[in-house]
């Protein structure tokens, strides 16, 4: 076979292969982005909200806050039992889009809050429509990546939600100064709207897309699949314990991003004293290294499968890693140097998004196409209600106390308790047969 292009240069793999499934990850990217952005405004906005009316809040609480970000959860939650349902059903092409519009539509209409109660409102709104992203995703990457690329696609369009964290405290805090902080709910909107339009009309399955070669087709397709049979009802996937494993594990360990996403900025804010116009930085350097931590994350079960390691042991591997780095962040309670806390955070949360690059991609190790949107639903829906309890604790601890020590024990100690729990339920991450 000629290896060679026509300038006489070594013909690369994606030469050969073809890149078109990258191009698809892009716009799993972006989606996420806009998501993560979506998410995150609250939390840049929490000191301004927390004024009283006068002064140009709504007189947010920290209990308040809490029980909206639970509320969100809660509806993250229950949207989530139906969303990867949803999305195996009427497939990717057009069930993101529903999910895309859906959340947006919920994000813009934070704009016209005047209350805790509205807000609460917009948010659980928010949370409903945003519960698809994920499972939505991560199914597209079962249907375009063959097993070997599934963690590295992921933990690139995982990335997203880091970099849709940066962009907020640079967007967010010139728009709330100049506009009000009304004018940044909005900021979203029009992102939402061309990437609705360009999946439209780009995306289709493989087998459907015509600038696809049959080389990267084959590829796609090169790793054999657990086999389907029927579909499987939603019931009787929680009968597996594949599907516990990867849910408890959800349940111990999204929370704790929760808890870096909306209760970072307070924490800069009360511990380091720092404004609004002065909050970026330091959040940009956590999510600038969290990104970092979500491809890498993503790639390290690549060496591991070329040191002659099976797919599942080189990605049980790639997250005793990421979970080992995670847990210096408990010496954070112990540092009172802002920058100290920085790189510790920084390490911490590209450890988690490593983590999680990984996680999402033990339910295709374990599970056929058919049903990863239905478990990634469920581990998701899991995830969330851990989110909702320590939210719940993270409102009325801060209140009491003022202290973050407790949060930061938790947060270093929650990934090691759940890799216990995921291979102990399911060694070895073996398949689940769903035809038996």
């Amino acid at each position: 076979m000629d290896t060679r292009n026509e300038s006489g240069n070594p013909i690369s793999i994606s030469e050969r292969i073809g890149s078109v499934r990258w191009s698809v990850c892009a716009m799993l990217f972006a989606a996420t982005t806009i998501n993560y952005m979506d998410r995150q405004v609250i939390g840049l906005l929490k000191p301004i909200m927390m004024l009283d009316a006068a002064h140009g809040g709504i007189g947010l609480t920290e209990v308040a806050f809490s029980n909206i970000v639970a509320f969100f959860q809660f509806a993250y939650a229950m949207g989530l039992i139906f969303a990867g349902r949803f999305v195996d059903k009427v497939g990717t092409r057009i069930g993101y889009m529903v999910i895309m519009a859906a959340w947006s539509v919920s994000a813009m209409a934070h704009s016209l809050i005047q209350s805790v109660l509205q807000l609460g409102i917009a948010r659980t709104c928010l949370g409903l429509g945003e519960s698809g992203n994920f499972p939505a995703a991560i199914k597209t990457v079962a249907e375009w990546f063959p097993q070997k690329e599934r963690s590295l696609a992921t933990g690139i369009f995982n990335s997203g939600a880091n970099v849709g964290a940066i962009i907020a405290p640079l967007a967010v805090p010139w728009v709330a100064l100049h506009f009000g902080w009304h004018a940044a709910f909005l900021i979203t909107g029009i992102f939402s709207l061309a990437w609705i339009v360009t999946w439209f009309f780009t995306f289709r399955k493989p087998t459907e897309k015509r600038s696809l070669r049959k080389a990267e087709l084959n590829y796609i397709n090169s790793e054999p699949e657990p086999a389907a049979g029927p579909a499987t009802p939603w019931i009787k996937l929680i009968g597996f314990r594949q599907t516990w494993a990867f849910a408890i594990g959800k349940f111990l360990t999204d929370p704790i991003w929760w808890f870096y996403l909306y209760w970072l900025p307070s924490f800069f804010s009360n511990r380091y004293h720092m404004d609004l116009s002065h909050l970026g930085l330091p959040l940009i350097v956590v999510y600038n290294a969290s990104t970092i931590g979500s491809i890498g994350g993503g790639w390290l079960p690549i060496p591991f499968r070329r040191l002659g390691l099976t797919a599942e042991k080189a990605r049980l591997t790639a997250m005793l890693i990421c979970a080992c780095c995670v847990a210096p962040v408990i010496l954070i309670n112990y540092t009172y140097s802002m920058w100290w806390a920085v790189a510790l955070l920084s390490l911490a949360a590209a450890a988690h998004q490593g983590w999680s690059a990984n996680i999402f991609s033990t339910t295709s190790d374990m599970f056929p196409r058919s049903a990863v949107g239905s478990v990634t639903g469920i581990g998701s829906m899991a995830g969330s209600v851990g989110g909702i309890l320590l939210a719940k604790y993270i409102g009325y601890i801060l209140d009491l106390t003022g202290s973050y020590a407790t949060l930061f024990i938790i947060a270093g100690s929650a990934y090691l308790v759940a890799l216990v729990v995921m291979v102990t339920l399911a060694p070895g991450l073996r398949k689940a047969n769903l035809t038996a």
